[in-house]
């Protein structure tokens, strides 16, 4: 519970700093503060690789622990998706999950408006991935959850006592994938906003994601659950940064916010446009 309440405050703490940092930009779709982000994406990206450090060398399970793990123990949502290691689906989900990575900062050299903000968004797109590493890594370094693989007897049993065979929670692949391309899609729908190709991105983002969450299901990487919850992760990050940063001066502006009344009560609402 009290890992929880860390990522509650840890998330509340990302989405005050990103509209703290909506000012006046001179006309540029997205603000950024040095002040703010750079401390943001330090610690993001500090923890991230100290996390890695550890989930990379997580203490490898003993026979008698793999012998012990029992499918009617896993929840009967996740039960219906478990599958046996793949070496070769395994392998060949590393290429789209490399290939993630640069593929936001090829795309800002495509349109004029971005190439022109080419460094700025490079910096938020770095302070996205920092996000995004803060809490994959950190699920995966508090939760030691073993992957379908290792219930699975035909899996070569190195495989299954593997430290790495306890890291399910959740799946990065996904997160990755779900992260520079919804990304990309957010970015473009900001700068373009009038576009009819706007769809076309966030479809794609949404097959790619989808095709990188079915790959690592039938692999037996990871659970249904980990998956819906990487895909979930990764487009949040990829989407609201970007929106928490979003200028004032940008034709529609991402974040707002507007008294209600009802009945006898009244307070302020918060809404966010994509």
């Amino acid at each position: 519970m009290k890992k929880i309440n860390v990522i509650l405050v840890v998330i509340l703490l990302i989405v005050n700093l990103g509209i703290y940092c909506q000012t006046d930009t001179g006309g540029k779709v997205y603000q950024l503060n040095s002040s703010v982000d750079i401390p943001l994406t330090a610690v993001g990206a500090g923890w991230s690789i100290y996390c890695m450090t550890k989930v990379y060398n997580k203490a490898p399970s003993t026979y008698e622990q793999i012998l012990a793990l029992n499918k009617n123990n896993v929840n009967a949502f996740d039960r219906q998706w478990m599958y046996g290691y793949n070496a070769n689906l395994d392998a060949t989900s590393y290429y789209p999950f490399y290939v993630a990575f640069p593929l936001p900062l090829i795309v800002f050299l495509t349109g004029d408006q971005m190439r022109d903000d080419f460094w700025q968004l490079t910096a938020l797109y770095f302070e996205t991935l920092s996000v995004t590493g803060l809490f994959g890594f950190s699920a995966t370094y508090f939760v030691d959850k073993y992957r379908p693989y290792a219930y699975d007897p035909n899996t070569p049993l190195d495989k299954r006592e593997s430290g790495n065979a306890k890291s399910s929670f959740y799946a990065g692949h996904v997160e990755v994938i779900a992260t520079s391309t919804f990304f990309i899609s957010k970015v473009y729908s900001d700068y373009y906003p009038d576009s009819k190709y706007k769809w076309m991105f966030y479809t794609g983002a949404t097959a790619a994601t989808l095709g990188m969450g079915y790959v690592r299901l039938i692999d037996g990487q990871h659970f249904m659950s980990d998956v819906i919850i990487g895909a979930g992760m990764g487009a949040l990050s990829g989407i609201l940064v970007p929106c928490f940063h979003k200028s004032k001066f940008a034709k529609n502006h991402s974040v707002g916010f507007a008294p209600f009344y009802l009945d006898n009560h009244n307070g302020l609402s918060m809404f966010c446009k994509f």
